[in-house]
């Protein structure tokens, strides 16, 4: 069996879930990300390794590519469902409570279970967020209701436009167990969640989720504005329960794993000077563009909302491949 260079690595350490005994690997793989690889194959076989290497988080989310991602991970976890800390997200985007327990549904089929680790509302991005949220009839009713049933275990919430509609959620009073955020080294600087929200999280008792920890897209890597090691590091230097990390390929799950395996946390003093080294790019937002833009925000909550499609979208190029016949992605 090929070795690889992680394996000489230590674990992957684990942390604690709020006030509860539930542990979860300090690195998870994005869901997102899955719908990027070939075909389901390639999938199963990412997850295996993840899972083989120590990762127990698990995120995805109702509409990625239109529930391709969610079907992918159930077919990954056929055996091994026991051994993961499983997440999707609810993509009500302000409709009704009734239409999340619909969605639930249909995300426990595609996922091949029959309860979830963690549900998340997904993407309070709009200003009208958290008042649809929070009314009578609203998603925060179907949090409770699942509970009940038994569908699912912990609750929360995401979102990666404005630490505004974030800290409104939480004032809103409801017991969440869980908020996903991008936290980066260029977050520190530019609308931070990292300054703002997370510190609320954790006065409330209710446990951060680390995302976009290289900007969505790794273009701070690409153009050479820090080391994926350095983004890595930092974000999982928070205090966070997990980070979440896109991972397209085995080779970037094996790059991540270098750093997730037997893991470092930097120190105040590196977390500050990486702070200011990023701070004059991270000023405009060149790479949180999720924060200033409608182009990283699913067509379900677009159209929710009253915003026209945006051809370039992946979930929106793979739909118009599927109706002409055509499998380019």
């Amino acid at each position: 069996m090929e070795k690889h260079a992680y394996e000489q690595l230590g674990p992957i350490p684990r942390r604690r879930l709020g006030k509860t005994d539930v542990e979860v690997s300090a690195i998870g793989v994005g869901g997102h990300h899955l719908g990027d690889l070939p075909d389901v194959d390639h999938a199963i076989d990412l997850v295996h390794e993840a899972i083989d290497a120590g990762v127990t988080f698990f995120d995805n989310c109702w509409e990625y590519y239109d529930g391709k991602t969610e079907s992918f991970l159930g077919r990954a976890l056929v055996g091994k469902r026991d051994r993961v800390f499983l997440m999707t997200k609810v993509c009500t985007h302000g409709r009704d409570g009734a239409l999340g327990l619909r969605m639930l549904d249909e995300s426990l089929r595609r996922l091949m279970t029959d309860h979830l680790d963690l549900w998340q509302i997904h993407g309070t991005c709009f200003d009208s967020d958290p008042e649809l949220a929070y009314r009578k009839g609203g998603v925060i009713e179907a949090l409770d209701e699942a509970k009940r049933q038994g569908k699912v275990r912990f609750v929360g919430f995401t979102g990666h436009k404005d630490p505004a509609i974030h800290l409104r959620m939480l004032e809103g009073g409801y017991p969440f167990d869980t908020v996903q955020m991008p936290l980066n080294c260029f977050d520190a600087s530019f609308r931070s969640f990292e300054r703002h929200v997370l510190p609320e999280a954790h006065r409330r008792g209710v446990a951060a989720i680390g995302m976009k920890s290289l900007g969505g897209t790794a273009d701070m890597i690409l153009r050479g504005a820090v080391t994926h090691e350095d983004a890595l590091r930092y974000a999982m230097s928070l205090p966070v329960l997990t980070t979440v990390a896109g991972m397209s390929s085995i080779d970037v799950l094996r790059r991540d794993l270098l750093v997730a395996r037997g893991f470092t946390p930097m120190s105040a003093a590196e977390m500050d000077a990486l702070r200011a080294s990023c701070a004059p790019e991270a000023a405009d937002g060149r790479y949180e563009v999720y924060k200033l833009s409608l182009r990283y925000d699913n067509p379900e909550a677009r159209q929710a909302h009253g915003f026209p499609d945006d051809p370039l979208q992946k979930e929106i190029r793979l739909t118009f491949d599927e109706l002409m016949g055509t499998t380019s992605r």
